[in-house]
């Protein structure tokens, strides 16, 4: 038996739910780009957990369950409102957070089909409010029940900002949270359905998913990358600053992936937002500046821009919190972690795979006192 760091091209299951085949991105067969220009959040969500498109009636139904399903219990707000915001990082609340949820959902430990479904609506409903909430109390401000009226992605701006958004930027919001829902058995992923494998609650299975996003090489990506071009500061900054990186063997981070080989591509869709967004802002050397790397990676290393890399200047662009980054990538996966989740549940093995022994072999016990 031989190992392979890091599982790299080990097949681990078989689903139906997301593909990456030939560098092509697809939904239960549907394109990502298809469903980037043309669909809502909504039945993204709703074809990665049931496997097909909802019809009129199905979706107007499912955003109602949604929108009534976003407000917190007082417990989690004042929760959040313990905490030191000086030093607590939003990825830190929200995996508390989500924990805490499973404490006053009655349903918590059910594990019929109906009830996990209920508590995945729960879940994807309640995410946004939890990121809006710890936003706005560590900035002095009250949390803003969700309107019923509102899209998902307008009501999570609503949440976060206290006012109405304007249509581009729920726009930018709900084409980012389209193309972060899911990408097929990455870290975060694999995490949940190893946990629920055990038959253990959703909630645990969404808790320890968050805390794999939370890692720098997984969804803290893109608030690296927004770290790295505010050190740049202007354009003509960039090439210096990458080679000096490069030159010291430093990860350029937003660059590359480990599955796509001739590029990501989602990525071209927030490029594009970028463009209109930090235009729109007055803020176009953040998309000036992201091309510059881009291209001089690309020409240099042989490494495009993966999704990271432009949904940092959008949601820049959007005045959101860089802190934040990771935590709306949650609001998004989510949909494909409970997805997964339920798909696991319906045919479930016990993920245990087995290691490598390489350590020293055939030694002998020696007591404390000869050693």
């Amino acid at each position: 038996m031989a190992g392979t760091k890091g599982l790299e091209g080990i097949v681990a299951t078989e689903s139906s739910i997301s593909s990456i085949i030939d560098d092509q991105l697809t939904y239960v067969g549907y394109s990502i780009d298809d469903l980037a220009e043309n669909s809502s959040f909504e039945e993204v969500i709703f074809l990665l957990w049931n496997k097909r498109l909802p019809k009129l009636d199905e979706l107007q139904n499912f955003k109602k369950d949604l929108a009534n399903n976003m407000e917190l219990p007082k417990e989690v707000i004042d929760h959040l409102k313990s905490y030191d915001l000086n030093s607590v990082h939003p990825m830190a609340a929200l995996r508390t957070s989500v924990s805490m949820l499973g404490l006053y959902d009655e349903e918590a430990d059910e594990m019929e089909e109906e009830a996990n479904r209920r508590k995945a609506v729960r879940l994807q409903a309640k995410l946004p409010a939890v990121v809006a909430a710890f936003a706005r109390i560590r900035q002095g401000d009250k949390p803003v029940s969700p309107r019923k009226d509102l899209s998902f992605a307008a009501n999570f701006l609503y949440m976060l900002n206290g006012k109405e958004a304007e249509d581009i930027e729920v726009e930018a919001i709900n084409k980012a949270l389209i193309l972060h829902a899911d990408h097929e058995l990455n870290a975060s992923t694999f995490t949940a359905r190893v946990c629920v494998a055990t038959l253990s609650d959703i909630y645990s299975g969404i808790t320890s998913a968050i805390g794999a996003l939370k890692g720098p090489l997984h969804g803290g990506a893109n608030e690296r990358v927004m770290k790295m071009l505010t050190e740049i500061g202007e354009p003509e900054n960039a090439i210096d600053y990458i080679e000096q990186k490069l030159a010291n063997k430093e990860k350029i981070m937003g660059m590359g992936h480990r599955v796509y080989r001739q590029g990501d591509p989602r990525a071209k869709h927030l490029r594009k937002m970028s463009e209109h967004l930090t235009h729109l802002t007055g803020q176009s050397k953040w998309y000036d500046m992201s091309v510059k790397i881009e291209n001089y990676m690309k020409e240099e290393k042989g490494l495009p821009a993966n999704v990271d890399f432009y949904s940092a200047s959008v949601y820049h662009s959007l005045g959101i919190d860089h802190d934040l980054f990771t935590p709306i990538f949650a609001v998004s996966r989510v949909s494909g972690w409970l997805a997964h989740i339920l798909e696991q549940y319906e045919n479930n093995r016990l993920i245990r795979p087995r290691a490598e022994y390489v350590g020293p072999k055939k030694q002998v016990y020696v007591s404390v006192d000869n050693r």
